[in-house]
């Protein structure tokens, strides 16, 4: 067995990898939410002057990159490689803002989950010494995931209270070998999970038995406990998906107590902005992470952090088929010191 496998889904990574550096870029709504201070940059123009939401999404992409890489003092060109994804068909949005880069490019598709399997993937690569520099990064935007997964925005449809609003946000990371921190020591690769949900209404549900299974994973092949975490941080679970979390651990003999916090619950304001069960998309964890969470483990009120988002593997096509939900949820890490 490799030295460097602690289970069957945890790796621990000797040459951890540092984040160098990192950006968050959010819309208007994030904007007035509980994390404002947080973000780099929030837009009041919610098409980032572009024509379409397909290319707004692009264009928050790219300036989340390029804020990202000017803070690391590297040119995107100069990159060993870029990891990326979206919700978007064929990962599109990814693809469109970062063509001219002129950097390696993966495109990943894990919903929701998207930044954690970026990040963990960048890490591998880094630790394995495949790269010496990796950018991990990925958005969503409100107005194009509702027109590929629910209704036009003209239809005005209304929403169940266990629905999630989806983030206009993204979050990206300089992962350097060497960087100064916080540092990547430990990734645990989730399992896809199906308990049988299928309404596209309530993915907090459909997410969290994912999100318990990583999480036991977690604990159970590092060693380690709840307690050992000054944050454990689940992505868009939403405050439905959380309450359920929380059942599901206790089931297990686990509590996570106040050290819990989900992205999509702290995103907004779910009662004053009117977002049901919270916030949703592969940028609401990406711009929590990139920015809050990053900058608590910078200040000193953080020292280890364990990661875990979500994700939905779900198409509209499955959707109107009548298949069910399946869940995944990936996990990092990060510590000040190593």
């Amino acid at each position: 067995m490799c030295a460097k496998r602690l289970g069957r889904q945890t790796l621990l990574l000797d040459n951890a990898p540092g984040v160098s550096a990192s950006a968050s870029v959010a819309g208007g709504k994030e904007g007035e939410g509980p994390l404002k201070r947080s973000f780099d940059f929030i837009s009041d123009d919610a098409r980032f002057g572009e024509k379409s939401w397909e290319r707004s999404e692009s264009a928050l992409l790219k300036k989340c990159l390029a804020l990202a890489c000017g803070k690391a003092q590297l040119a995107p060109e100069e990159l060993d490689l870029i990891i990326s994804g979206d919700l978007l068909n064929q990962c599109a949005g990814s693809a469109y803002a970062l063509r001219e880069t002129g950097a390696p490019y993966l495109g990943l598709y894990g919903a929701c989950s998207t930044m954690s399997e970026a990040l963990n993937l960048g890490s591998i690569l880094i630790d394995a010494g495949a790269a010496q520099n990796v950018a991990v990064l990925t958005g969503s935007h409100f107005c194009s995931a509702e027109r590929q997964f629910r209704f036009p925005l003209e239809y005005g449809a209304l929403r169940t209270p266990t629905s999630q609003w989806t983030v206009t946000g993204a979050g990206a990371l300089i992962l350097s070998a060497g960087g100064p921190g916080p540092y990547v020591t430990r990734v645990t690769t989730g399992r896809i999970v199906d308990m049988g949900v299928k309404d596209a209404s309530n993915m907090g549900a459909a997410m969290a038995p994912a999100a318990c299974d990583t999480l036991l994973a977690h604990f159970r092949e590092t060693g380690r406990a709840p307690e050992d975490y000054d944050a454990v941080i689940t992505g868009d679970l939403g405050l439905t998906g959380s309450a359920i979390l929380a059942e599901l651990l206790a089931a297990e003999g686990v509590a996570l107590g106040a050290r819990h916090m989900d992205c999509g619950s702290v995103i907004y304001d779910a009662k004053r902005q009117g977002v049901r069960s919270g916030g949703s998309g592969c940028g609401c964890s990406a711009s929590v992470l990139a920015g809050y969470v990053l900058e608590n483990m910078r200040s000193g009120l953080w020292r280890r952090v364990l990661f875990a988002a979500t994700g939905a593997l779900m198409s509209p096509t499955t959707s109107q088929q009548g298949e069910s939900i399946p869940g995944i949820c990936h996990a990092a890490a990060l510590e000040t010191e190593v």
